[in-house]
């Protein structure tokens, strides 16, 4: 276990992916603008009311912002982890991961649904789940996650050369601030770390996209069976 998670989160797979300076200052530009106008359309999407007919477009605009901005930075790379003696895409692995870090906060928001203003942040993003076509929500929540890796681990991480994992951590929690809910911005703080350290040791972004997804995906189906009573 402990080699299998050190290949993952810790162990870096060697790739030439530097840049040139001005292609540098370029993405660097580029990231700066688009993490303040998604924290933006972030914000905004979660003030709409649970139910209203705008809140579906305005979350598909927030990937579209995420998405964009990406693309326009600069290029992507998916990225490959060691196992043994080759280097191969993360599929499964990254997925597993996912399932683990639902476990834990599965665990933990059966303390969280006993602290009532705690309970209330939670409740209330499950709002949309209980007022919205699941399908749909589950379609939203997957792109969202796509496009955040494709933002942040892609990216912002390749904007900045130095401590990548503590910034874009630290970007990603403040984009997630503007949604105004504390229990979000918590769970950016444990999911940026982990994707970042699986993007710092793959290269690239699938890994980090894979656990989101599988993250978040899981979190929509297992929360409202916690809170819904």
């Amino acid at each position: 276990m402990r080699a299998w998670l050190e290949r993952s989160l810790w162990d870096v797979v060697p790739r030439d992916h530097h840049e040139t300076p001005t292609a540098l200052r370029r993405r660097q530009v580029v990231t700066i603008c688009f993490v303040l106008l998604g924290a933006l359309v972030l914000g905004l999407s979660l003030r709409i009311d649970p139910g209203s007919r705008w809140f579906y477009p305005a979350t598909f605009g927030l990937a579209a912002v995420w998405t964009v901005g990406a693309f326009a930075s600069g290029p992507l790379h998916l990225g490959r982890i060691a196992r043994r003696d080759d280097h191969v895409r993360p599929v499964l692995t990254p997925i597993l991961i996912g399932l683990g870090l639902s476990a834990v906060f599965i665990a933990g928001s059966l303390v969280v649904r006993t602290i009532d203003p705690l309970e209330r942040q939670v409740t209330s993003v499950l709002d949309y789940a209980d007022q919205g076509s699941l399908p749909l929500l589950a379609l939203i929540t997957a792109i969202n996650g796509v496009a955040e890796e494709l933002f942040f681990r892609g990216a912002a991480y390749a904007a900045i050369p130095r401590r990548p994992v503590l910034w874009t951590s630290i970007a990603y929690i403040v984009a997630t601030l503007a949604s105004g809910n504390v229990m979000l911005s918590f769970a950016a703080i444990l999911l940026g770390v982990i994707v970042g350290l699986q993007r710092r040791a793959s290269g690239g972004i699938l890994a980090p996209i894979l656990t989101h997804c599988t993250w978040s995906l899981t979190m929509l189906l297992a929360l409202p069976l916690l809170f819904g009573g």
